[in-house]
């Protein structure tokens, strides 16, 4: 492994003697460390920790972050996962005092608009997925599936169809599908994809049965494709006894023109933190509310919301799953979506669906002269190239693909899924980019499937500018350094 630092670490920085903070001298009788800690637990010698003044203290976190890729630095084409800018103001309503400073174990008298807010977002969730009942509680999206896989269960049961306990799920999945089904119990059934990268109709009729619990659909689904058969997937499922659950991580592409209920769904997650305004990523609060249609309102995870009369108070329904998470879920990114919604409205929503659709279809176009199109029709809000003919002419893989933008400070695109897709690089360039980035990334594409051509060997060895270059992956993976130590 290469390495290439711009800027000292903070251990070569140390000098003896230096420091950035001094304790104050005690006022109270000191009391030898061996009264407080067992002797054994002791160190022989003090940790090699760094002396450093505060400054460097500071410019060291701060060189840190300016290495960090994020959509405040770039460019973030993430397929599947709809890394967008999300509106400062939006920042500033989640860190009001009336917001930010409450706690769950208030009486509800003194929070009332709070819970107006979970009200009426439950409310307008509800209204864009078209169904009828919803809970605000679960973390994230994968959460969100678990949650609603729990209320399909318990519907099934309480009908005495317990034994139903498959779920048929496309191979273009994303993957907390299966694991979510494998948590709650049930056996995965996979339907292949046809020659448009829908579900297999015709496979589909041969795999529903008695057994079947539901189908597990995202659409557009992570090809970014809508799905043609729709209706009558929905009818084939819902005949069989079975119920629709739409995973909502591409939600980004219909908001406004398709409703998931109208298409036959009975249960939709939505992940707030990808659509809705939250920053996704970094490990911060996402959150995964789940909307169903009336005959499984009953069994949401509670407390939930109600209005009665002018005031808003908890509720649980009659045959409520239980709690899926501590309080009421992640508050302050239901803030920020509700002022999301409320600031587009139902013509802006729809505006952000169709923009995002029309970069996509405009990168797509702009570059499968250049990378293969395994699906070549219109697309949504994201779509997929291959690698293949970059490999199979100069060797060179999409993971070289990749390595070789963060030469050019983009943050490379979603590689090797779906997995339906050999060489697979998924774009997303969402709504809130201007056409000169999609351009300037188009033009970075293009150079670099040049470069595949009449100089391999730069691509196969990028990154090159970054401060560590190439990783040894297969070491990395199973030999990790997780920590600094001492040479």
């Amino acid at each position: 492994m290469t390495k290439r630092r711009l800027v000292p670490l903070i251990f070569e920085r140390s000098t003896p003697g230096r420091r950035g903070y001094r304790l104050p001298d005690l006022d109270v009788p000191e009391v030898p460390v061996t009264e407080l800690i067992p002797s054994d637990m002791l160190r022989e010698e003090p940790p090699a920790l760094p002396e450093v003044s505060e400054l460097e203290v500071m410019r060291h976190y701060t060189q840190l972050s300016r290495l960090n890729h994020g959509i405040d630095v770039g460019f973030y084409p993430l397929g599947s996962c709809t890394m967008k800018y999300n509106p400062r103001v939006h920042e500033d309503i989640a860190s009001m005092p009336g917001f930010a400073a409450i706690h769950p174990y208030q009486p509800e008298e003194t929070v009332q608009g709070a819970l107006e807010l979970m009200y009426n977002l439950s409310e307008h969730l509800a209204v864009i997925a078209g169904l009828d009942a919803t809970t605000l509680q679960p973390a994230a999206g994968a959460h969100g599936e678990l949650t609603g896989l729990m209320v399909m269960k318990a519907y099934h049961e309480q009908r005495g169809e317990g034994h139903r306990n498959e779920m048929i799920i496309p191979d273009s999945a994303h993957g907390t599908n299966p694991a979510s089904c494998a948590m709650v119990g049930y056996k995965v059934v996979e339907v292949p994809s046809n020659e448009r990268g829908g579900v297999d109709v015709e496979a589909l009729k041969g795999l529903v049965g008695p057994n079947t619990a539901g189908l597990m659909l995202t659409n557009p689904n992570t090809l970014g494709l809508f799905d043609e058969n729709i209706c009558e997937i929905a009818e084939l499922i819902h005949d069989a006894g079975g119920l629709l659950y739409y995973d909502g991580a591409n939600a980004n592409a219909i908001m406004g023109i398709a409703r998931p209920g109208d298409m036959g769904f009975d249960i939709v997650h939505f992940n707030l933190h990808k659509t809705f305004s939250t920053p996704h990523g970094g490990g911060g609060p996402g959150a995964g509310p789940i909307v169903v249609c009336k005959e499984l309102a009953q069994f949401l995870p509670g407390p939930v919301v109600a209005k009665e009369g002018d005031r808003y108070t908890f509720v649980t329904p009659e045959n409520s799953i239980g709690r899926v998470r501590s309080f009421y879920g992640n508050f302050l990114v239901y803030a920020r979506a509700y002022a999301y919604i409320l600031s587009h409205g139902p013509k802006g929503l729809r505006e952000v669906s169709e923009t995002a659709v029309l970069h996509a279809n405009y990168m797509a176009s702009k570059l499968k002269d250049v990378y293969q199109l395994p699906y070549d029709r219109t697309c949504m809000h994201e779509f997929v190239l291959s690698g293949k003919w970059q490999k199979d002419k100069h060797g060179v893989r999409t993971l070289d693909i990749a390595k070789r933008l963060l030469d050019y400070g983009y943050h490379a695109p979603t590689v090797y899924f779906p997995m339906v897709v050999d060489e697979a690089i998924m774009i997303e360039p969402t709504e809130t980019e201007p056409k000169s980035t999609l351009d300037e990334f188009i033009e970075i594409m293009r150079q670099i499937a040049e470069e595949a051509e009449t100089n391999p060997e730069i691509v196969k060895s990028a990154p090159h500018t970054t401060p560590l270059r190439r990783l040894d992956e297969s070491r990395a993976a199973r030999q990790p350094i997780l920590r600094w130590q001492k040479d």
